[in-house]
């Protein structure tokens, strides 16, 4: 354990942020798997659906600093390029 001030802050700091990041990973992570459930269901409306909440999620998380927006670029690119392949 830390003895001086600023670094137990540091340490209660990182650890509050590793505890949100975790949770708007794991929300995203439920919409994109909602999302690749309905394209293999070939359910083409939920899919839709699904794929504008997992868009916002996405880019949600990327504003907040939690993903690179390359890696939410390519995580939307993914999620469109498999809901439109059943359209």
């Amino acid at each position: 354990m830390a003895n001086i001030k600023s670094a137990k802050k540091r340490i209660l700091v990182a650890e509050t942020r590793t505890a949100r990041n975790k949770a708007i990973k794991s929300k995203v992570k439920t919409c994109v798997k909602k999302v690749e459930t309905a394209v293999a269901k070939n359910d083409a409306a939920a899919a839709k659906e699904a794929l504008s909440v997992a868009i916002s999620e996405i880019n949600k998380a990327g504003g907040k600093g939690v993903y690179h927006k390359n890696t939410c670029g390519r995580k939307i690119s993914r999620l469109t390029k498999a809901v439109n392949s059943i359209a």
